[in-house]
Order: C-alpha cells, then structure tokens, then sequence
C-alpha cells in the first residue's frame, strides 16, 4: 500500500480515544451485543434493559442474522486496548443496534422510519446508515428532517455501484438535508474504490473501505477479515466513530460546527478531487487537532504589523520567532479565545525594527 492512506487514528488517540458518553445507533441488520469485543460498549435502555430496536418484531431484541451490523459496529466501536480482536474509531461509545434490515439485507421504508424515530426519541447523537436505494422516498427525508430538528447527524455510505451519484442518485447520500454526511471509501493506495459511487456534489469525503477487518456475528468470539471485504459500508463508520470523538472533545458545539471540523481536516487526495465535496479522505487526528494557520495584517501605514493566529478553541499557544527558521525563541503564550484566535503585534526584532522575522504557532492538543 501507500504509506499514510489511512486516518491517522493511533496519532489521534493520543489526544483522545473515547466518547463514552455519546449513543450511536447503527441502523442495519442488527447487532451481536454479546460479542465479546463489543458488549462493553452496548447501549442499555435505561428503562428494559435492551440494547436497542427490532423493527421486525417491534421489539428490543435487534438481533444480526446476516452479519452485517455486527461488521459496521466493530469498525465504528470494538473496545479498544483490551487484546481482543480490534480498536474501533472510538474505544469507548455506546453502540444502539436498530434493526431495519432483514436476514438477506433487505428493508422497507416503514422500517427505516421506524428506527430513525427509535434512535431519536432514545437519546442518539449520531446514525450511522450503511445502506442506500435507488428510489427517493418523501416519507424518509421526513424522517430524516425531523433527525435533523433533533439535532442528529446521519452518516450514510455513497453506494457501491461505481456510479456519480450526481447523475444517478442514491438515497439517502442524496437528501437535501444539511445533517447527511455522505462518504465514498478509499483503498490502501489512497485511490477511490473501485466500487465506490462519487458525486461532487452529493458525496462530502471519503474514507478507508477497503481489505476491512471486524467483529462477526457467528459467535461471542468471531471475526471477519478479507480482501474481498470492501464497500462504502466500512467508510461510513469511520466518519460516525469519528464525529463521536468530536462531540465528547467539542460539547457545545453544534452539529454543523462539528460537521465542519471533520471536513476541514481532510486530507487532500489527488484521486478524490472532482468525485466529493471536500476532495479528501477523513483524518482523524486533523479532526480532533486542528492544524494552526497565522495571518499578518498592518493595520495603518507605517503602523506595527499585527498577527492572528487561528486553531482551535481554547488551546493553549506559544508564539515563536526566528530570523533564520532554524533558532526559534517564545515570545509570547496564551490560551486562543473561544473563536479560536489569538493576536498580537510584531515587537521589535533582536536587531532592531526593519529586521525580517519568521514567527509560528505551537499549540497543545
């Protein structure tokens, strides 16, 4: 493969690596809660002590009989750092398994609704929606507008027709709601998957998705892994474990806010631009850490030029100079403000004004 096609995650997990607060519902074929590397993230129901929703059976018993969830909730949350089988995006959530899709993956739309409103009404932050039909259906984007009134942010795998999606839509990537995050998937040589649908419109960003390894739903202890094992389905989580982070580390933002972080922490992929919004594969450490960026401005003729330094909000900063770019000195640290910016003039070099000067930013995560 090519090195560094991938999200960064160990980098990123040594800022943060667990949003045990946040409930993700993987809406799919259900989910093998007694697994031994995803029970300890299960959500339970406060009130019946289930861990989420057959919209089937009309009951809390959403149980995998086709393996698929079990695969997407590995990706998305496995227990990390406990020597069994794999580390999903995020190492501690908890996971709530809505079924809506039956023993050969297949659903209607009233079980769709049906579980975005289980997921809603029972206290999710995040849907994670591995599935997608030709046919646009008025009685879903309903739902998913109400997801969105809620506050909810759905992430929703592109398909895997090898098709834009601009041209041949896919639902629900292709809903006009400002809550879908729509994601392509990405091989290990960083070029887009051969099956992946693309959109420069309809699709925001992509991820890895290719040669996966998760969690299975044949027993407590099985796991699946293989070349062939490869779709839009494993990117999508990717996204949501990744937005679960982000809501644990950036409580008071919104979901938009949090929408924005993600994407603007992409990495940029020669293969992705044109087929997706953003033009870049996820970056988890980028997401949680935002790179810094420094502004000069000379506020008026002949006046001291002034600096803003922009990152994320309160970090902690040191503003460095140098005349070489090789001697750095601290000349001034502080906390960014709530917008995420720091300011400050240009004092007089070491040399006396006139004197060129290089400064930086160094943040803690």
């Amino acid at each position: 493969g090519l090195v560094d096609a991938d999200i960064d995650a160990p980098e990123a997990w040594e800022i943060l690596n667990s949003a045990s607060n946040i409930v993700v519902a993987v809406l799919d074929t259900g989910v093998r809660w007694t697994h031994e590397d995803l029970a300890e993230n299960m959500w339970v129901d406060p009130v019946g002590g289930g861990h989420g929703y057959n919209a089937f059976s009309m009951a809390a018993d959403p149980v995998d009989d086709e393996g698929h969830g079990t695969l997407i909730s590995g990706i998305l949350g496995a227990v990390g750092n406990n020597g069994k089988g794999l580390a999903g995006v995020a190492w501690r959530l908890q996971i709530m398994a809505c079924k809506c899709l039956d023993s050969a993956g297949q659903g209607h739309d009233s079980e769709l609704v049906e579980c975005l409103d289980y997921a809603v009404t029972h206290g999710a932050r995040i849907i994670n929606l591995s599935l997608d039909s030709t046919t646009y259906s008025q009685g879903v984007f309903d739902a998913l507008a109400s997801v969105r009134d809620a506050g909810v942010i759905v992430v929703t795998s592109a398909g895997n027709s090898a098709a834009d999606i601009d041209l041949s839509p896919r639902y629900p990537a292709c809903y006009a709601l400002d809550n879908i995050l729509s994601v392509a998937y990405t091989t290990r040589t960083d070029t887009l998957g051969v099956y992946s649908n693309y959109g420069a419109t309809n699709v925001d960003l992509a991820a890895p998705g290719a040669g996966m390894y998760s969690t299975f739903f044949a027993s407590d202890t099985s796991y699946l892994g293989a070349a062939a094992l490869q779709g839009t389905s494993f990117a999508a989580p990717q996204v949501a474990g990744t937005l679960a982070l982000l809501m644990a580390r950036y409580p008071l933002e919104t979901p938009r806010e949090l929408i924005g972080r993600l994407l603007a922490g992409v990495d940029p992929i020669p293969a992705l631009q044109g087929k997706c919004i953003s033009g870049g594969r996820l970056n988890l450490r980028n997401a949680l850490s935002p790179p810094l960026w420094m502004s000069s401005f000379l506020p008026t003729p002949g006046g001291d030029p002034w600096w803003r330094l922009s990152a994320g909000p309160k970090r902690w900063c040191v503003i460095e100079s140098s005349p070489d770019l090789s001697h750095w000195t601290p000349v001034m640290t502080n906390w960014t403000s709530a917008a995420g910016t720091l300011e400050f003039v240009d004092p007089p070099g070491p040399g006396g004004d006139g004197q060129p000067r290089f400064f930086r930013g160094v943040a803690q995560p």
